[in-house]
């Protein structure tokens, strides 16, 4: 194992974190070596699995002076320039940002308006580490390489889990929260923070990029304010069926002069046709349901003069009968009506005189 005499990481790969020197088993050091932390930088030396101290930017010198715990760790034969093993871990401090979070799956929200809908929601955030001995230590372990796709699935279910007793609390409809989402993601970003910083890191920023229902619902919605935008259906009925025969008047129509009118005479007649049809559809809506005509046919009764249904035999009010009574004429034997005073087919006297 060769001794390295200068610690340094020159080159950060895109959503490092963490990167140990070296990546791969202990590195072998001595007093004198030279470590170089860059800015945006913290190097933390751990020997034997045990985190010694944390480097800010700059240059370095390792020694028993800036690392006390060496004096009991390792011997010192050589004068001071003994060799040992260590590693040394660089921790970006700089800001993470872009990170993506959302819903893998729909939330159950209660909307005040629309009842019981799924939503999904979806944003950014940013975060940087704040306690780089308190990640390393947590999170990094040994690892050589620690980047932002190690940890992002474990962010995202702490996000969601916060976001979703945020959205649980509210009482309102997804109409008005698309004009809540800057309320909600400082919200959300100050109850995540304890989240992050039990870990070591800091969260700079918490975006929603939207909340929205699934396609099937926004259907309905895009429905309901399709027929509140046509306001006047007979109108709107009138117009689509004078479109419609028009431009079937004006297809069969040949050319010239003869086109003009036909195409006319095809718009004045979709313009009628779609007025009787508004009419007709209007009428449907508006018009109560007919009665049948037995319901409605009525009588007098001549004796109470109360309104009873028509072909009843006998008044329900009073009794009286109904059905007229009639004379027999003696000569003939026709049925005369009652009251009548010569018979209709002989024409005797029917009064006995």
């Amino acid at each position: 194992m060769a001794i390295i005499d200068v610690i340094e990481l020159t080159n950060e790969r895109p959503g490092e974190i963490v990167r140990r020197v070296p990546e791969t088993g202990p590195g072998e050091f001595k007093l004198g070596s030279q470590l170089i932390v860059r800015e945006g930088q913290r190097a933390v030396f751990v020997r034997d699995g045990k985190a010694l101290d944390i480097f800010g930017p700059g240059r370095h010198t390792l020694s028993t002076d800036n690392i006390p715990l060496l004096t009991g760790l390792i011997g010192l034969p050589f004068g001071g320039r003994s060799p040992f093993t260590a590693e040394v871990y660089f921790v970006s401090m700089r800001d993470f940002t872009d990170l993506k979070w959302g819903t893998p799956q729909p939330l159950v929200y209660r909307d005040t308006e629309l009842g019981m809908i799924r939503l999904r929601a979806f944003g950014t955030y940013a975060m940087r580490v704040a306690d780089p001995q308190l990640f390393v230590n947590q999170i990094v372990g040994t690892r050589g390489v620690y980047s932002t796709s190690d940890i992002e699935d474990y962010l995202r279910s702490i996000i969601l889990n916060e976001f979703n007793d945020l959205l649980g609390s509210l009482t309102t409809s997804i109409l008005d929260i698309q004009g809540m989402t800057r309320e909600l993601a400082v919200t959300a970003r100050n109850a995540l923070t304890d989240d992050f910083e039990r870990l070591g890191l800091e969260l700079r920023g918490f975006q929603i990029s939207s909340i929205t229902p699934p396609e099937a619902v926004q259907q309905r919605i895009d429905e309901r304010s399709g027929m509140a935008a046509l306001g006047d259906m007979g109108a709107y009925m009138q117009f689509k069926t004078a479109q419609a025969i028009g431009d079937v008047g004006a297809g069969k129509a040949g050319g010239g002069a003869g086109d003009v009118a036909a195409t006319g005479v095809g718009v004045g007649a979709g313009i009628g046709m779609g007025a009787a049809m508004a009419g007709a559809v209007q009428g449907a809506f508006n018009r109560p349901a007919e009665q049948p005509a037995s319901a409605t046919a009525t009588i007098t009764c001549p004796n109470c003069h109360a309104t009873i249904p028509a072909g009843s035999k006998f008044c329900p009010n009073c009794g009286q009968p109904l059905q007229p009574a009639t004379v027999t004429c003696p000569n003939c034997g026709t049925a005369n009506p009652a009251g009548a005073k010569f018979c209709v087919e002989c024409g005797k006297s029917l009064t006995g005189s």
